[in-house]
């Protein structure tokens, strides 16, 4: 993936890994999907939707979300922006199980190929405010930068350490001038508006950091390397220890890239109407559906962990209610939150909160209110409420290509709040509700050669202690 003048199918070579190559050509083909040439799609310098392009990745098409001029869409539009292929959460219920299907075939055929990519540009991430990890950031770009590294490679990183003694940009500079074209810093503004000038992100960190990556990149994801460097490793694969091998092995020999399922949440505010009794169930399953008009978008995530609703700081009820009821407002309430699949009403759950995951964030927030733990390649979202006001409540795991909607109901005692991947907390008040739908920009991590699923388990057993116990003595007979 790269910058536009250069297509995207050109910056990647595609090659069977070594223990793919005694597969039958028809395994590489989808079973039971017909083919659809009349499909065509658009250019795109997305690394996963140019694969989703190349010709040499496989040799039937994978299916595509068509635009049969079904006006159906899942959501409200009050402003009548029928954007389809913009935002998940307008695509029919056909279109967002086609395109689940596309990103989840093309994430299987992955793991049978290396991917070489062409690379020219290198975005490092890491914690600005750890000095350790920042002098270990200057010695992988100092290496990038030196003719050690066998091409001459643009370096980014953070703006920050342009004045940060530690780093020493200009002490950098001086080593060899040739360095001073080359290297160049980041911002969250250029994160946002040129994501396609990155080829790939080396990140230096622990999960928290291959996160911030998600949270920069809202929508085109350069493939990921992380070196493990934090506490967990879930997301973290590599020992930074052989940096320079396993970067000079990913540069000139290929990657192996794994495709972690993002959720796409919007955050739709009530328009209220003046003296009109409201009821959220039914302006979202039932007569009031087809409304347009009941709620308008705000603002829209792509998250890799979860996105969690709790009840926030507030008290029961507001101080303009307490005052005109003289009630007392030092006592909490439970969230009251209103939980939608497509057009149907799930239930209403009554807790501290509501996590809904991804199977990426199944081992985090969502582990520790009691939710799954889900093997990241499954296509599934998880739903677990913090603890739930009620003994029969059990979390629960469903389709990607349901469309959810957790809402605050009209009569609830107090608002809630919504964060996404732990970030930007936002207020939901009465009537107000968040979207959350399988994501079109999933996000590509490289994974170790000859390493498959089994690092997960490994992962839960290193650092979680999963199912560690003695072990029962034998019968001595």
């Amino acid at each position: 993936m790269g910058r536009d003048s250069t297509s995207s199918d050109d910056r990647v070579e595609v090659s069977l890994a070594n223990g793919a190559a005694h597969r039958r050509r028809a395994s590489l083909a989808l079973a039971n999907v017909p083919s659809n040439p009349q499909a065509t799609r658009l250019k795109t310098s997305c690394f996963v939707h140019s694969l989703l392009n190349n010709e040499h990745l496989h040799n039937d098409p994978l299916p595509v979300a068509e635009h049969d001029g079904v006006n159906e869409v899942n959501d409200k539009d009050p402003d009548g922006h029928n954007e389809l292929g913009v935002q998940s959460r307008l695509l029919t219920k056909k279109q967002l199980s086609d395109m689940a299907l596309s990103i989840r075939e093309l994430a299987t055929r992955l793991g049978r190929f290396d991917l070489k990519l062409r690379v020219r540009t290198i975005f490092l991430l890491t914690k600005a405010h750890d000095p350790t990890l920042v002098e270990k950031t200057r010695d992988v770009a100092q290496w990038l930068l030196s003719p050690g590294a066998g091409a001459h490679y643009v370096v980014y990183v953070e703006q920050t350490l342009k004045d940060s003694e530690l780093f020493d940009t200009p002490g950098l500079i001086e080593s060899d001038p040739s360095y001073k074209d080359r290297l160049k810093f980041w911002s969250n503004e250029l994160c946002e508006e040129q994501p396609q000038l990155f080829d790939i992100i080396l990140a230096l960190g622990g999960d928290g950091t291959v996160l911030y990556a998600s949270w920069l990149f809202q929508k085109i994801v350069p493939p990921v390397l992380s070196f493990a460097m934090g506490s967990l490793g879930f997301l973290t694969k590599f020992d930074f220890n052989d940096y320079k091998n396993i970067l000079d092995t990913a540069f000139n020999k290929g990657i192996t890239v794994t495709l972690r399922l993002r959720l796409e949440c919007t955050i739709m505010r009530s328009q209220r109407r003046e003296g009109e009794k409201l009821d959220l169930v039914e302006q979202l399953s039932g007569e009031e559906a087809t409304d347009h008009h009941t709620h308008k978008p705000e603002r829209v995530r792509e998250i890799l962990n979860d996105l969690v609703t709790d009840r926030g700081p507030n008290p029961s009820i507001s101080p303009a209610q307490a005052w005109s009821r003289h009630e007392l407002t030092n006592h909490a309430a439970m969230s009251s939150i209103e939980i939608f699949g497509n057009d149907f009403h799930i239930t209403t759950v009554q807790a501290d909160g509501v996590c809904v995951a991804t199977p990426t964030g199944s081992t985090a927030y969502n582990l520790a209110a009691g939710g799954s733990l889900c093997h990241p390649e499954n296509p599934v979202i998880l739903v677990t409420a913090i603890c739930a006001h009620t003994l029969s409540f059990r979390p629960i795991i469903i389709p990607d290509t349901v469309l959810l909607r957790l809402g605050v109901p009209y009569d609830a005692r107090a608002s809630s709040w919504v964060s996404f991947d732990g970030k930007e907390r936002v207020e939901l008040n009465p009537g107000d509700y968040v979207t959350i739908s399988a994501s079109r920009y999933p996000f590509p991590t490289v994974h170790p050669p000859g390493k498959g699923g089994e690092d997960w388990i490994e992962s839960l057993s290193q650092t979680l202690n999963w199912n560690n116990r003695q072990r029962q003595k034998q019968f001595k007979g």
